[in-house]
């Protein structure tokens, strides 16, 4: 499949697909338009204080699985978009970053997850703290189109979201009446 037959990247949240306000940039200049912009880390980080100040409600910066979550936690409080790269399926280091990012950080503002997001994944990264999903998978996209999220009722470990009351984790069973 050549990048033209490609699938283009749509963006779903818990209430649906919806348009996506946010642009993708290299470096400061995309600001000029009214689009929210993401930057890379490096971008982000090489951002004066004024422009940072000034843009903060439509600035948001983009990391790689390799990079440190540690390097926007003094920006988290006027961020409002936090990206996490999945550049392959089998690469989870973003899962624990959104879990860190909503557990020990308190960031209450949308985590998105970008890259290699498949419809098996979803789920977990909901409960992770994810908010939003760039989808392009075909499989995915469909399955979203028709309210198939999917997911296991049973879990082995909390999350950084709350459980629903009727469901549990396996090992806190409750006795039957």
């Amino acid at each position: 499949m050549s990048e033209t037959d490609a699938p283009a990247i749509r963006l779903w949240t818990e209430e649906g697909f919806r348009d996506d306000q946010w642009i993708r940039a290299e470096d400061a200049q995309a600001l000029a338009g009214n689009l929210g912009v993401i930057l890379p880390l490096a971008a982000f980080l090489a951002l004066d204080e004024t422009t940072r100040t000034e843009n903060a409600a439509r600035l948001g910066v983009h990391l790689e699985p390799g990079e440190q979550i540690a390097a926007i936690v003094p920006f988290l409080a006027t961020l409002p978009l936090v990206s996490l790269g999945f550049p392959a399926f089998n690469d989870g280091r973003s899962y624990s970053k959104a879990q860190l990012l909503r557990t020990r950080h308190g960031y209450k503002g949308a985590i998105r997850a970008s890259g290699e997001v498949l419809i098996d994944q979803i789920p977990l990264m909901l409960r992770t703290g994810f908010s939003e999903f760039e989808v392009s998978n075909e499989t995915a996209l469909k399955r979203l189109e028709e309210g198939r999220v999917g997911g296991i009722a049973q879990r082995y470990q909390p999350a950084a979201r709350a459980e629903a009351a009727a469901t549990g984790f396996s090992w806190r069973r409750k006795a039957l009446a």
